[in-house]
């Protein structure tokens, strides 16, 4: 990735951040993309150590005028932009409706007019796929999401997918699952489950697990998430593929909540099931990263415990900056 120009919409985020201080690493010049939206989950504290060493633009993917000036001399763009909280889009469909779905269109439709020689990789989620009807599951797996955010993601991906078909553009979707480690947002259970865990953990306090949690789950460390989606960028082979990069093991919440409490402190407390979140509760979700493992020579390199203790190490020392 040397010398290579990079964008990377939603930056200041958890994914996005991590994903730029690598690209960093590898020698690549880095423009971040975002509006710093509080239903995304970005934060500034998350590039205060590269922000020197980086292009800022502080606005919005809803923006056409705006992205379009941005794509123009990129090589690789990186759509982490989204908005991330399910519960949130069941209360705001049309607000999640419009970063989830017509922000994607204006990225694409700015790439098709200004840019079609640039690599997208677009960050998807597997929570598209809703209720699991095989184990494990994998790309092929049909989708049915029950709740807004999963639904607009759905569409989100359909049409990169047309795009790079139609269009002849270079275009990757990496569908993540359950992704936790350094920058994440561990403030709020608007955002992944298992960073809150860890968010609560670190204050010694109650880890809150909804009814027997033995429903299964895949988690994936931040470092792999981004080596996925960095090698979807430079293999060809990738083009105009959906890939699931998830990890190995998969564990039941109880299990991702004592493990997390062991590695960082506090304790498990299991508690009734709020309404508002039975309803969209998809039970067991086991995934297949068969595919991936194929087509990029990608696998996971981190185990859980090893994650969690890196990622206590990152937030101790910076508890303040992300409990806000």
């Amino acid at each position: 990735m040397k010398n290579q120009k990079i964008l990377i919409t939603g930056g200041l985020g958890f994914i996005g951040s991590n994903l730029a201080y690598r690209c960093l690493d590898l020698g690549a010049k880095v423009t971040i993309f975002d509006c710093l939206d509080p239903n995304s989950g970005g934060n500034v504290e998350n590039v205060d150590e590269i922000k020197n060493s980086i292009e800022f633009c502080f606005h919005s993917i809803l923006d056409f005028d705006r992205i379009s000036q941005h794509v123009v001399d990129k090589d690789i763009i990186f759509n982490c932009a989204a908005s991330t909280s399910h519960s949130f889009s069941m209360r705001e469909p049309w607000l999640d409706s419009d970063t989830n779905s017509r922000g994607v269109l204006n990225l694409l439709e700015a790439v098709r007019r200004l840019n079609t020689q640039a690599k997208l990789v677009h960050v998807g989620t597997s929570s598209q796929l809703g209720r699991i009807l095989y184990n494990p599951a994998d790309e092929s797996h049909p989708e049915f999401p029950i709740d807004i955010y999963s639904a607009n993601k759905v569409v989100s991906e359909k049409y990169v997918l047309v795009y790079a078909r139609a269009h002849q553009m270079q275009a990757t979707v990496i569908r993540l699952s359950n992704v936790f480690g350094p920058r994440a947002s561990i403030h709020s259970p608007e955002f992944t489950f298992n960073n809150y865990f860890i968010g609560l953990a670190l204050q010694k306090k109650d880890v809150t697990v909804f009814g027997d949690g033995k429903q299964l789950r895949n988690v994936l460390y931040v470092r792999d998430a981004v080596s996925a989606l960095i090698q979807a960028a430079l293999v060809d082979r990738a083009n105009g593929e959906t890939l699931f990069a998830v990890g190995d093991e998969h564990y039941s919440v109880t299990q991702i909540a004592e493990l997390t409490t062991d590695v960082i402190g506090g304790q498990v407390k299991h508690i009734d099931w709020p309404k508002n979140r039975e309803v969209i509760e998809v039970g067991n979700v086991t995934l297949s990263n068969k595919k991936i493992k194929q087509v990029l020579g990608w696998k996971p390199e981190y185990d859980f415990k090893n994650g969690l203790i890196e990622t206590k190490e990152y937030f101790l020392p910076r508890l303040d900056r992300y409990l806000k």
